[in-house]
């Protein structure tokens, strides 16, 4: 599965990809000069945290968009209620009710918390 795209010009999956190829190549300056294991201990430590950060990107980039989709079914909602108010229907209030319900029947089973 492709990482989405954050922001124009970062691609995780290529940094992904450098950052393991740099790894490698660590792994192999430290069996060529076990003198200096300590500094590539540091560096593959370092190189292991920004997969991390990557990971944790992708994460929240997901929570964004979900958190995205949510505020704009809510404005639709909002919207379609007023719309409702305006044109005089029994029960402009519905929209929101159902888009509020949809919300929270989604959360359960998705087992989230509403």
């Amino acid at each position: 599965m492709n990482s989405p795209r954050i922001y124009p010009g970062i691609g995780l999956e290529e940094i992904t990809a450098r950052n393991e190829t740099a790894r490698r190549m660590i792994a192999g300056f430290s069996a060529e000069m076990p003198a200096l294991a300590e500094i590539w201990r540091t560096l593959d430590t370092a190189l292991t945290d920004n997969l991390a950060l990557s990971a944790e990107i992708t994460r929240l980039s997901g929570e964004l968009a979900a958190t995205r989709l949510d505020m704009a079914n809510l404005l639709a909602a909002a919207r379609a209620t007023l719309a409702a108010s305006t044109e005089g229907e029994a029960d402009p209030l519905y929209y929101l009710r159902d888009e509020l319900d949809a919300r929270h029947t989604g959360r359960e089973r998705h087992g989230r918390a509403s």
